[in-house]
């Protein structure tokens, strides 16, 4: 699988590091002097798992697992969106002390009979498990949505922790590389970028760990992204976790 287009990707195998452009002359002048540099902030992509790990650094505001989507999971999405219905299922699980697998059996239960509900649980509840043990986490905010529109259209960031997004069926998130949009004026349209080689793209499958602006030291370096429009008469299966506590 190929990592995202438009960015220079550093000489190793996993994960791929995705570099932000250029240093600068105030970069330089500022080494030498001796002063503080904070590190640029940077996206991370790879192949396997692991990459997950990544979101720790305090220089990684993202990291992108380009995981491929077993045939089972892509019947099953397929054969739920070509219902037509609505979804939107919000909880919070609550999670005990000692490391367990989540419970969730009565997700979409509604849709069991459908072939591959079963993996799709499955996959889910994995998730949930990956996201809780990277966090020590105890409390996990869990939605999934069909969505035929955009629901955050705007680019923006996250006034959260760590948001996990993956799109199971439909078109993925898009975010930006650090310093293809002011800061200060997000949520003008007249600032976000047109040129669509400036903007990344994740595909369906592909799960990304996103910091908000309340993870620690993260303030004011939350991942710019947005929820795009779907092509017309095409519909989205997103799910979305949140480190609550």
């Amino acid at each position: 699988m190929l990592a995202p287009t438009n960015v220079k990707v550093a000489p190793r195998r996993h994960p791929y590091v995705l570099l932000p452009q250029g240093g600068g002359g105030a970069l330089r002048r500022m080494r030498a002097a001796g002063m503080p540099v904070k590190q640029p902030l940077q996206q991370v992509a790879g192949e396997q798992v692991e990459v997950f790990c990544e979101v720790l650094n305090e220089h990684v505001n993202l990291a992108v697992w380009q995981r491929r989507l077993a045939p089972a999971i892509s019947v099953f999405t397929e054969q739920l969106l070509a219902r037509g219905e609505p979804l939107a299922d919000s909880r919070v699980l609550e999670l005990a002390d000692a490391p367990s697998s989540v419970d969730l059996g009565d997700l979409l239960q509604g849709y069991s009979e459908l072939p591959g509900h079963a993996a799709f649980i499955a996959d889910v509840s994995w998730l949930v498990d990956a996201f809780a043990c990277l966090l020590d986490a105890r409390r996990i905010g869990v939605r999934l949505r069909v969505l035929d529109k955009a629901m955050c259209p705007r680019f923006h960031v996250d006034h959260v922790p760590l948001r996990l997004i993956t799109s199971y069926a439909g078109i993925g998130s898009q975010w930006l590389r650090e310093g293809v949009m002011a800061r200060h004026r997000l949520g003008d349209p007249a600032a976000e970028p047109v040129d669509a080689a400036l903007i990344e793209r994740a595909e369906t499958g592909h799960v990304l760990l996103a910091k908000g602006e309340k993870w620690l030291g993260n303030e004011g370096g939350g991942l710019i992204h947005r929820s795009p429009q779907p092509p017309a008469g095409e519909r989205r299966l997103l799910l979305t976790l949140d480190w609550l506590a």
